[in-house]
């Protein structure tokens, strides 16, 4: 499966967008609005952004803004949208640059593109893929379970990891706790909690080792 395939298997997107963008400019321009949200959320957190912020922080007016979203949910939602399809892009191309032979070692490289997105990607850690409450969006969930059997399909694919409903779940229910986790782990991203990450790692592992068996 490839970047693109895991992108396109995402929910969501385009309809959020009263202009899809066409053009380099305008597709900038949207990257520019979205990084300035982003920016603010992280500053802030998601609850209290504006559009009004969104276009300050941007240097573009509040007409701009409006253009591309009809409201600020429309923003956070594209954002989250955004950052699901960054982490896996960062996942996929993690896992053709390392040497990873088992769903183990892939499962130790979704781990590590995660915590790397809560590191350094501005926005992740506000918004993160949680309860549909989370944004007001109400389809993160949907969002959650594309990933997870996008996940689920990768893994079948090229190291021959069960399918089916019970690991499609179990992905999800361990992509749902890891966020969880992860959040604790690095709320000083100056200094993370690697020990509190390591026992995600385990625990998980464990729980897919026997979930595979099960299969």
């Amino acid at each position: 499966m490839l970047v693109t395939e895991v992108s396109n298997a995402l929910p969501g997107g385009s309809s959020l967008l009263r202009n899809e963008p066409v053009q380099a400019r305008s597709s900038a321009r949207l990257a520019g609005l979205l990084d300035a949200a982003a920016a603010v959320i992280d500053e802030i957190g998601f609850e209290r952004l504006t559009t009004a912020m969104v276009a300050e922080r941007a240097g573009a007016s509040i007409g701009t803004v409006y253009r591309y979203f009809p409201d600020r949910i429309a923003v956070v939602e594209a954002l989250a949208i955004r950052s699901t399809q960054r982490l896996a892009e960062r996942f996929l191309t993690a896992l053709d640059e390392s040497d990873a032979t088992t769903w183990q070692d892939a499962h130790d490289a979704l781990i590590d593109a995660t915590v790397e997105m809560y590191r350094s990607e501005p926005g992740f850690r506000a918004i993160r893929f949680g309860d549909p409450a989370d944004t007001g969006t109400g389809d993160a969930e949907d969002r959650m379970a594309a990933l997870g059997a996008a996940v689920a399909q990768i893994l079948h694919d090229r190291f021959g990891y069960p399918l089916g409903e019970r690991p499609e779940r179990a992905w999800v229910v361990l992509a749902e706790s890891a966020h969880a986790v992860i959040a604790r782990a690095l709320r000083d991203r100056s200094a993370p909690d690697t020990a509190l990450i390591e026992e995600y790692r385990t625990m998980s592992r464990a729980h897919l080792e026997a979930v595979a068996a099960a299969a």
